[in-house]
């Protein structure tokens, strides 16, 4: 046994115990923990502009996976540290906890509350170097996970101001190193629509993209943004107001949408993903307000009353709040926990909005028609699911006559294929194992639910099918307990129709089974495109490019016999058990949502009211398809 004794007890120096112990400080060496490294050092820059400082960022994603960050803000200070005898830049970048945003004189409003940022990400690259423009010198530090390879030394002269950091993630920390531009650029956006005052400028040079972000119109035109896709049935609601120091700011606006709220919440300009005590108190008091509006127009009997879903349904709103020491919980700051906060949201909510109703009654009586609508058809598809249930429950009525259900009544080991076409399906039901594998063949595409109502859903008979296998049900009423299979594979074509079909059914997962994609249950199957054979063998072949790299491995002077897989049905069933269905043999790909709220936002895109924002993401990606099968 070995001795523990006081030796055993480490003492981590400097900046150790972040490399030591990283998700700690950024939440995860993944992708969100690499890109929370960009986002710390941006969130000094704009504490910069909140301070009055800095009108302009520039965020530059080089080709090497290395980024800049450049602002004109008063640049950090290089001046000697009075308790340490160093650079105060060096003892901002290697020590913890080290920081103007102790200084209530240096920073009255900051995202950055804990002074680890800059520290963390220089602990966590293998090269960060720094240049400080300050009073007409340039300044320039070079660091290497976290240790000064130089000292703070001035390397000429110049005319601005301000502060660049550059930086190499580490890769003995990092699983992921490959930056996403798509993510970087959305959450500039983000700060962009929030300080109005800034003009953030992104630079992709690897894919030779450069965009600039500057909206005068802030969280109205935030609004407007995020509407994309739905039209608007009332100009935007801002409100704003200040108690006890505590600047609230708000924006309301409700779209013809059946689906839930999107609420977007900030704390000194840092996304409070999980939200806190500003949405809750936000929640509260706007539907109290409906309510109490509804009641005095008659509009709601005494007994009646509207929901917080039905106030929320369709209603994009974004709350906002800039205080002195808000009190979040952890390091990424997801969720604040300030009830000051929550106390000014409500009161400042509470008077505003009503003085904007008393100017605005048109558009009091369009959000009230709206969200009655809502009410209305609420009860009306919680009837027609109580009849559904009851019916079912009279009657026995049993699964989906469609599906071919499997043995085996153990959850975790069974498996249902969603299968497209009954001919596939028929090919699928005679080569599965009957013993844990269920087929349910669809024909033809399925509802797109992006634009579709819960009416709409619950009457529509493929989409019935598929909740009733499923077994769990969907949306408020989801009983995880319930599942009937372990994996729920989507088996359809390698084609472009094949592929609007999975992303129709990942949508509605999505938007109603949202567990199951995140508990891991969703799979996609893959589809061999070819089967090549030459001599006395043969293989089957996945992609375009691994069937090119065959033919150049076997040489173009090699006879070779290929068959090309346009559809599932196209297959024998051993052919397609063999490819496709045994566990042996077959390639998944796992769906997972390491993003929720951006997966959100893409299936809006690609599948929602907007043709002009699903062509702006076509062409803004266009230029990463390598070979398109049409």
């Amino acid at each position: 046994m070995t001795d523990y004794k006081a030796e055993s007890i480490r003492i981590l120096k400097g900046l150790e115990a972040v490399r030591l112990r990283p998700g700690m400080y950024i939440g995860s060496t993944g992708k969100s923990g690499l890109h929370h490294l960009v986002y710390e050092i941006v969130d000094n820059s704009i504490d910069e502009v909140m301070a009055g400082f800095c009108n302009t960022i520039r965020v530059t994603l080089f080709e090497d996976n290395t980024v800049e960050i450049e602002d004109n803000g008063r640049g950090i200070p290089v001046d000697t540290h009075p308790e340490t005898g160093r650079s105060a830049l060096e003892v901002v970048m290697t020590t913890l906890h080290a920081g103007g945003k102790f200084s209530k004189n240096i920073y009255k409003v900051s995202g950055g509350l804990h002074g680890v940022g800059a520290s963390v990400v220089n602990a966590l690259s293998e090269i960060l170097e720094v240049w400080i423009h300050k009073e007409g010198k340039i300044y320039y530090q070079k660091y290497s996970r976290g240790f000064p390879q130089c000292e703070v030394t001035v390397i000429g002269e110049t005319d601005k101001q301000g502060t660049i950091v550059r930086f190499k993630p580490d890769d003995q920390i990092f699983s992921i190193l490959k930056f996403d531009p798509d993510l970087i650029e959305n959450k500039l956006r983000e700060l962009a629509f929030l300080n109005p005052q800034v003009k953030i400028i992104f630079e992709d040079l690897a894919n030779e993209y450069t965009v600039t972000m500057h909206y005068e119109g802030g969280l109205r035109e935030y609004a407007r943004y995020l509407a994309s896709g739905r039209k608007p049935i009332h100009e935007t609601i801002e409100v704003s107001g200040e108690l006890d120091e505590i600047i609230v700011k708000i924006a309301i606006m409700y779209t013809d949408s059946y689906e839930e709220e999107k609420i977007y919440s900030y704390a000194n300009n840092i996304r409070t993903i999980d939200h806190g005590t500003h949405v809750t108190a936000f929640k509260n008091t706007f539907t109290k307000m409906l309510n109490e509006y509804a009641r005095s127009l008659g509009i709601l009997k005494k007994d009646e009353s509207f929901s917080g879903e039905d106030v929320r349904e369709g209603l994009i709103a974004i709350v906002t709040v800039l205080m002195k020491e808000p009190e979040f919980e952890g390091q990424t700051k997801s969720k604040l926990g300030s009830e000051s906060a929550g106390i000014a949201v409500s009161r400042i909510l509470k008077e505003k909005l009503s003085e904007y109703f008393e100017v605005n009654k048109q558009v009091l009586k369009v959000i009230l028609e709206k969200v009655l609508k809502t009410m209305r058809a609420r009860e009306a598809a919680r009837k027609a699911r109580e009849l559904a249930r009851r019916k079912n429950a009279m009657e026995n009525l049993s699964l989906p006559g469609k599906l071919a259900d499997c043995v085996s009544s153990n959850v975790e080991n069974s498996e249902l294929f969603i299968v497209e076409g009954d001919s596939a399906g028929g090919s699928a039901k005679q080569a599965r194992d009957r013993e844990y594998q269920a087929i349910l063949p669809l024909r033809g595409k399925i509802l797109n639910v992006e634009k579709s109502s819960m009416q709409k859903l619950l009457a529509n008979e493929q989409i019935k099918d598929i909740i009733v296998a499923v077994g769990t049900g969907i949306g408020d009423s989801f009983d995880s307990s319930k599942l009937r299979y372990g994996k729920i594979i989507i088996m359809t074509d390698a084609d472009i129709d094949g592929a609007h079909i999975r992303t129709l059914l990942l949508t509605f997962f999505f938007r109603y089974m949202k567990p199951l994609i995140e508990d891991g249950r969703i799979y996609i199957a893959v589809p061999p495109l070819y089967k090549v054979s030459f001599s006395s063998n043969s293989v089957y072949v996945y992609t375009e490019e691994d069937f090119q790299a065959l033919r150049r491995e076997l040489g173009e002077e090699r006879k070779l016999e290929v068959q090309r897989y346009k559809g599932l049905g196209e297959m024998n069933p051993e052919q397609l058990w063999e490819t496709t269905m045994n566990p042996e043999t077959r390639k998944l790909i796992q769906v997972n949502i390491e993003n929720a709220e951006e997966a959100d936002a893409l299936f809006e895109i690609l599948m929602g009211e907007s043709p002009s924002e699903r062509r702006r993401f076509i062409e803004r990606h266009a230029l990463k398809v390598t070979y398109l099968d049409v």
